[in-house]
């Protein structure tokens, strides 16, 4: 597969992923390829959201935009798309206005009956696969390239709470109004994540993640009883579907936000190389919990970058002495504790990266 592709210059990530000591920290951050760049606001205001997710040369430009801006600091691209075009496989309709919005989300389990019974991910989501290619072409090596899918009990909140909630009051009534009806549910979803991640990897993605940000929403025992049965699916799916297919594996990251009391279960049975962590857990914290064999990505509040190039460095040295312990960098990716916010000076976010790279130095 990757004789297509120019050979990798920078495989910081990968490395970090796979759990090896680096010379310094890779760092990305969520939703870099996004709002906050004017780049990206120039293509907003000629393109839909989605328009720029279904064309693959749109999506290789937005991808590709902080690479270009914030060249030699980023160790990573992560494909410009949204959790939500798993749903729209499914058959249902999602709207951005600005927020997502399903005008017609599932009521009750009879609703189920509305969605495709049958999801072919090539024909349903083949413009991400397109765009994949394209961009892991269009990146010339520089940098790996992240393909990715929301975890199926985020998307099966969406689903059913008709887009963003405080509450998640009706996604919640399903989990324990109908157990059932809602883990065949939660599977459903999540044999659509393993062919669309699949798919992803065979395009070209070199490591793909999981987001399961509404996994905080759920107390520990039902994480474990909703949650974690289908993210261990995915991962035993797409390493087994690869192998079967002759494609190599590709480190796989899941990022459980706020599910932090639940960090021991899901490195010991979740079966992924990456588990990402917010900033309501200390670094050296999340290292104890999951031992030397798993890595860690994370985990700047988002709403740090607001603060001033004082405060994002003073935080950003906090946070690489935490992940170091006094060593070497290890089985550690540096990035945000949760996506990158609208309103960041993309100059902020460029010290954010300068100030990784120097703190997070090996020596």
């Amino acid at each position: 597969m990757d004789a297509q592709f120019p050979p990798l210059k920078n495989d910081l990530l990968l490395r970090a992923a796979r759990g090896e000591e680096t010379e310094r920290a890779p760092v990305w951050v969520m939703r870099q390829a996004g709002r906050y760049l004017p780049e990206f606001q120039k293509v907003r205001a000629q393109h839909g959201f989605f328009e720029v997710c279904r064309t693959p040369a749109l999506a290789t430009e937005v991808t590709i935009q902080p690479i270009r801006r914030f060249k030699g600091l980023i160790d990573a691209a992560i494909i410009f798309s949204d959790i939500l075009v798993v749903p729209q496989a499914l058959g249902m309709e999602v709207e951005m206005n600005p927020a997502p919005f399903f005008p017609d989300p599932l009521v009750n389990p009879e609703d189920v009956r509305k969605l495709r019974s049958e999801v072919d991910v090539h024909k349903e989501l083949g413009y991400v696969f397109e765009a994949i290619t394209s961009t892991r072409k269009a990146l010339d090596g520089e940098v790996p390239l992240i393909g990715f899918c929301g975890a199926p009990w985020t998307l099966f909140a969406y689903m059913i709470e008709g887009g963003g909630s405080k509450t998640l009051q009706k996604a919640k009534t399903w989990l324990f109004k109908y157990p059932e009806e809602s883990k065949a549910l939660l599977m459903r979803i999540a044999d659509v994540c393993v062919d669309f991640l699949v798919g992803q990897i065979a395009a070209g993605a070199q490591l793909v993640q999981v987001f399961d940000s509404w996994a905080g929403e759920l107390a520990p025992h039902h994480f474990a009883e909703f949650s974690l049965p289908s993210l261990k699916h995915i991962s035993s799916g797409v390493r087994s579907k690869l192998t079967a297919q002759g494609i190599p594996s590709v480190p796989m990251t899941l990022f459980p936000k706020g599910a932090n009391t639940s960090i021991p279960s899901i490195a010991q049975e979740a079966g992924y190389d990456v588990i990402g962590i917010d900033w309501c857990i200390e670094p050296s914290v999340a290292r104890q919990l999951v031992g030397d064999k798993i890595a860690l990505q994370g985990n700047l509040d988002p709403g740090l970058l607001y603060g001033g190039r004082e405060a994002i460095e003073r935080e950003v040295k906090r946070m690489c002495e935490s992940f170091k312990a006094g060593k070497k960098a290890k089985a550690w990716i540096a990035n945000l504790g949760h996506g990158i916010t609208p309103g960041v000076d993309p100059e902020d976010l460029r010290w954010f990266f300068e100030c990784v790279h120097k703190y997070s130095t090996s020596v």
